[in-house]
């Protein structure tokens, strides 16, 4: 996936989840951050982010603040990429070959599913996709912050399994060159539970990273998943 007229900023504060105040040529913008996580140990004064223009002229804000500078590490923040790109990837066959449908947004029961797909073998199943934007020496970690629905997408995922579906929750790093994925048993230890019971029960965990520029962000190599 790719974003229109990147340009560089330096980050100054975020009022709230929804807005960020930055230094762009010269001058103190409020823009929009495409992302309502915590991001605190991203987002601290001085860094540089990378802002995509936005297409509305009605906007009241003109830029969306799309990614990161941490050291070395370029990590998207946007919150809506992590869906994208994995149909991207799952629809030029690199999730299940032979895909006859894939469809966003499916309810199954009292659950809503990222996506629901089927091929010409005739299986079929759900898939859950996390975006993770956290980073601990060079290791991957998701959630950064308690998250019960987090865990109740878990648990619905091992009852799709138990009644014959397939079924995949895919971690998808907003970065690149990450050693490996584990849940962040730290910040919150009912998700590592969860996710571990989910593996027990059948549930396919998949963590990939991806190729990070400002402008595009692409699904890449597979990284280990240590649970």
């Amino acid at each position: 996936m790719e974003y229109r007229a990147v340009c560089p900023a330096r980050f100054v504060a975020r009022p709230n989840r929804f807005v960020a105040r930055v230094q762009l040529d010269g001058a103190e913008q409020t823009v929009h951050v495409k992302n309502t996580g915590r991001c605190r140990e991203l987002l601290v004064p001085g860094a540089t982010v990378y802002l995509a223009e936005g297409d509305n002229p009605a906007r009241k804000t003109r830029y969306d603040l799309v990614a990161v500078q941490k050291g070395s590490l370029l990590i998207n923040l946007d919150s809506q990429a992590p869906n994208k790109v994995f149909a991207e990837w799952a629809r030029a066959g690199q999730f299940r070959p032979g895909l006859t449908l894939l469809r966003p947004e499916t309810r199954w029961g009292n659950s809503r599913f990222d996506f629901y797909w089927e091929d010409a073998a005739g299986h079929r199943g759900f898939v859950e996709v996390k975006g993770c934007t956290l980073e601990e020496n060079g290791h991957a970690r998701f959630p950064d912050a308690p998250t019960l629905r987090g865990v109740k997408h878990l648990e619905e995922l091992a009852l799709c399994r138990q009644q014959g579906y397939e079924a995949t929750v895919c971690f998808v790093l907003q970065m690149a060159g990450l050693a490996d994925f584990a849940p962040n048993d730290a910040t919150h230890p009912e998700f590592g539970a969860a996710l571990r019971r989910a593996a027990q029960s059948g549930v396919e965990v998949l963590a990939r990273e991806c190729t990070v520029t400002p402008a595009t962000l692409t699904l890449a190599g597979p990284v280990p998943v240590r649970l």
